[in-house]
């Protein structure tokens, strides 16, 4: 079937608008044409897109499966053709970041010290958050996160493989009160835990066993929001710990940490760079988003 992109713009208006009157706006066109281009698609494709009512419009499965594939295909477009027109504009000024704490690969200083060096003219300004919020209200130009956390309408690069969380803990722990053999035995530990903000529980422990996810509420003895306090504390035997495996692999390949449960520990998307949906990034955030693209592959 041919291609037609200006179909295409239309479709991905209206769906993501949910409107035919918001699409027609956003495109400087009638509420007519939008609903003929629609209705042209749909006979060329010889199924329906969208339903209609006097006062809205969703999408159908098909159109839902649709604009879910072609969506961040459009997105990789205009960022291509905007990457390209802006190839002479040098990146330049402040980028302000809203950074996760356990993002240790963006973190660990190669990275930011590689793109710093290649950009001069580019000043980073990190504020390394857990907390949830519209990075756009708040003034930043983009943020890095797990990808399961991040907004839909977000664009999102990746820069990590994908993740897993182990619960560790030191050999001398270990030894003095046992390993437990399934995730259910942690509360009967000595458990040293996350939370966000003293106002909210402690983080639940997630696992996985047969293709079925659970989580176990640890009630730990030590609760803190900050990974290195967990990790020091488990290191001198202070309890079981649980968070990232990236985090923990440089105390578990010096000996400090060991894995238990690993059974129990599934994968899942790692994190991504993410940013506003829209046209005409600036200079500057396109030289990190290419940076960050190398740089994973690199990794990979």
């Amino acid at each position: 079937m041919a291609l037609d992109l200006r179909q295409l713009a239309v479709f991905l208006a209206v769906a993501e608008a949910r409107s035919f009157r918001g699409a027609a706006d956003r495109l400087g066109v009638t509420r007519s044409a939008v609903s003929q281009t629609i209705r042209r698609m749909e006979d060329r494709m010889g199924v329906a897109l969208v339903q209609r009512t006097t006062r809205s419009v969703s999408l159908t499965e098909a159109g839902a499966k649709l604009h879910e594939r072609v969506a961040p295909a459009i997105s990789e477009i205009e960022l291509a053709l905007d990457t390209a027109q802006d190839l002479h504009a040098k990146p330049s000024g402040q980028l302000r970041l809203a950074v996760s704490s356990i993002a240790e690969r963006f973190l660990s200083g190669p990275l930011l010290a590689g793109f710093v060096a290649a950009y001069p003219a580019v000043e980073i300004d990190i504020t390394v958050t857990d907390a949830e919020f519209d990075i756009v209200s708040q003034g930043f130009d983009a943020g890095v996160r797990l990808g399961e956390v991040i907004e839909q309408d977000m664009i999102a690069v990746p820069i990590s493989a994908d993740q897993r969380q182990l619960v560790v803990a030191a050999p001398s722990y270990l030894e003095r009160f046992g390993t437990p053999s399934h995730p259910l035995e942690l509360p009967g530990h000595c458990c040293i835990g996350w939370r966000p903000d003293p106002k909210v529980a402690p983080y639940r422990w997630e696992f996985e066993d047969d293709g079925r996810e659970f989580d176990v509420a640890v009630t730990p003895r030590i609760t803190t929001n900050d990974m290195w306090v967990m990790v020091r504390t488990a290191c001198a035997g202070g309890g079981l710990t649980f968070g990232m495996e990236e985090t923990f692999r440089p105390y578990i390949h010096r000996g400090e940490l060991v894995p238990v449960l690993e059974r129990y520990s599934a994968h899942f998307p790692g994190f991504f760079l993410y940013f506003a949906n829209r046209r005409n990034l600036p200079p500057k955030l396109r030289a990190l988003i290419d940076h960050v693209r190398f740089g994973a592959a690199g990794a990979r």
